[in-house]
């Protein structure tokens, strides 16, 4: 489990997601969802509340608060070994070089 906070202008670091999870909505307006291999970005309303099902993505990405208010949220990651990396960071899977679901 994992609450996140961004500050508005505020981006998590390049990351991809192997795991599902359930992500609830604390607190925010607005969300850009980011690709590194420079697809369009998705820009995101949000309400607090808002619970999410994600499935994974091998895909490396950000979310950036672009709204207003500071965004907030925790996540259930339903990993499949105890020490697993819920949110890999894009150093981590290119250097390993690892085959992921949707790959």
């Amino acid at each position: 489990m994992r609450r996140l906070r961004l500050a508005p202008g505020e981006a998590m670091p390049w990351h991809r997601d192997p795991f599902q999870r359930v992500a609830l909505v604390l607190h925010g307006d607005f969300l850009s969802i980011e690709y590194r291999d420079g697809g369009k970005s998705q820009r995101v309303e949000i309400a607090q509340g808002q619970v999410e099902w994600e499935e994974p993505s091998a895909r490396v990405h950000r979310a950036v608060n672009v709204g207003k208010q500071p965004y907030e949220q925790v996540t259930v990651f339903l990993l499949d070994h105890p020490d697993a990396v819920a949110q890999p960071s894009e150093q981590s899977s290119e250097s390993r070089n690892e085959k992921h679901p949707d790959q």
